[in-house]
């Protein structure tokens, strides 16, 4: 059962499967964010969406990093991430026409740290990503 339909701009229609969402800094009991703290959250957050993304290719939206006016610490800077992880996987038809439909699906898991203070950014990314079937395109 799909949670959303989406049409591309190429026209293409894929199906939204699977939403998960997590709080970015959730469970940070001490320090505060910065560059290394950031990496290392970004790189463990493409890990888990690899890790339960198996079935399909894993694509992760760089995170805009803001640096508010803050004074640095003993790691630098502060550098904050949006607020919210969110983890999507999606499903389409097959990539090539010739290809049986019933046989052939393609599939996407994109990951993506959104909605910001409470503003939104949205999950999709807004461009096709080249071989890999289907990509969501960025709602305003």
């Amino acid at each position: 059962m799909s949670l959303s339909h989406i049409v591309l701009s190429s026209g293409r229609s894929i199906e939204l499967t699977e939403l998960r969402m997590s709080s970015t800094y959730g469970g940070m009991l001490e320090g505060y964010p910065c560059k290394p703290i950031n990496d290392m959250k970004v790189s463990s957050f493409q890990q888990e969406a690899e890790r339960t993304s198996s079935f399909a290719p894993v694509h992760l939206v760089t995170p805009r990093r803001e640096y508010p006016d803050q004074a640095a610490g003993a790691f630098g800077p502060v550098e904050v991430l949006p607020s919210v992880a969110c983890i999507g996987a999606f499903r389409s038809t097959a990539v090539a026409p010739e290809l049986d439909p019933v046989l052939h699906r393609s599939a996407l898991t994109v990951a993506r740290r959104a909605l910001r203070g409470g503003g939104g950014e949205p999950l999709y990314t807004g461009r096709e990503i080249p071989g890999r079937g289907c990509s969501p395109r960025r709602r305003r």
